[in-house]
């Protein structure tokens, strides 16, 4: 394992009440450290982080980075987790979604610089667009339709990550950049959007498991452990290793592998049907992990299959009563599952 820095640091984790945030606070909770997380509630959830509300290294703030940030905030160091990840929920408010990757970006920038904490980026695969080059390397410059429906995600990271290494040339904020790919595992919500979810509710309550396309475009899928442990190593590495830095898993699969390996899980016959494949879906997508390999010395540890093993057994618990929750869940069966990064 890569060395951590072992003195208590106070870590500002915005967005720490979404998927990946929670995972990422408990795991520093339980290295000691004092978290603060920092969350509108607009995808992220008090109930994600109820295990730690008790703990008295743990706070939990509702507040959007769009808004000027509390005063009392003195990080040691910071991470930008705070954006909806998947299409369902940053295609709700395309607006919303570009201010929280720039204007939100800016204040935690800000306030890092008045504060000299480290801050670290969560960008996305997303930056590549829809790539010409596979697998996707750091030095590629990507794919993207800066007018299409996903823009205001894919752009809005792009100039997240500009803003990220201005901030570093001109201000001598001390930065670093995470660009991940598609993460899994226990803590997702059913209703995300996103192609595990998405199969394992629709699994669980009986639907069809909705394949858009022909299901041959590919995602490289990464446990949520793996990803946490990635983020605290590349926010501990060297002053001078600002990435960016791909991080995902190494295991290409297509999408209607992962409805098959669902159905397996399952037990039983769950019937897959297929949809038109939304504008401007990637239709590849693996990182070329070498820099995180080289600089980190990290690579995913959890196979796939036990991967979605876990995640299989945690929504069958999240869930409960399966049948009481069709009739929620049975209105995203028009989403798109192409999935976002985080």
């Amino acid at each position: 394992m890569a060395a951590r820095e072992h003195s208590v640091n106070t870590f500002l984790v915005a967005g720490g009440a979404g998927f990946l945030g929670a995972h990422l606070c408990r795991s520093l909770l339980q290295q000691g450290h004092r978290v603060i997380c920092l969350d509108s509630f607009v995808t992220g959830s008090p109930q994600a982080v109820s295990d730690m509300l008790a703990h008295p290294g743990f706070e939990l703030i509702e507040h959007d980075i769009i808004d000027p940030l509390p005063e009392t905030l003195h990080p040691t160091h910071i991470f930008n987790l705070a954006c909806p990840a998947s299409p369902k929920r940053y295609q709700e408010d395309p607006i919303f979604t570009l201010r929280t990757c720039v204007l939100g970006s800016n204040n935690l920038l800000e306030l890092a610089v008045t504060c000299n904490a480290r801050i670290l980026q969560a960008s996305t695969s997303e930056v590549y667009g829809d790539p010409e080059q596979h697998p996707q390397h750091e030095n590629y410059h990507g794919n993207v339709n800066p007018v299409g429906t996903r823009s205001c995600y894919d752009e809005g990271k792009r100039c997240a990550e500009t803003l990220f290494v201005e901030f570093q040339r001109v201000r001598g904020a001390r930065v670093k950049i995470a660009r991940i790919f598609n993460t899994y595992g226990p803590g997702m919500a059913p209703d995300d959007g996103r192609v595990v979810s998405n199969f394992f509710a629709q699994a669980l309550t009986g639907r069809a498991l909705t394949v858009y396309g022909d299901g041959s475009q590919t995602r490289s899928l990464c446990y949520v452990d793996d990803m946490v442990e990635a983020l605290q190593r590349l926010m501990a590495s060297p002053e001078d290793f600002v990435g960016p830095v791909n991080l995902g898993g190494t295991e290409e699969i297509t999408v209607l592998q992962i409805a098959h390996m669902v159905r397996e899980l399952v037990g039983h016959d769950v019937p897959i049907v297929f949809r038109p494949l939304p504008s401007d879906d990637p239709c590849v997508r693996r990182p070329d992990t070498g820099l995180a390999q080289e600089k980190l010395g990290w690579k995913p540890e959890i196979p796939l299959r036990l991967g979605l093993a876990h995640t299989y057994e945690y929504f069958c618990r999240s869930m409960g009563n399966v049948e009481g929750n069709a009739a929620s869940l049975r209105a995203n069966d028009s989403l798109s599952v192409g999935g976002a990064a985080l």
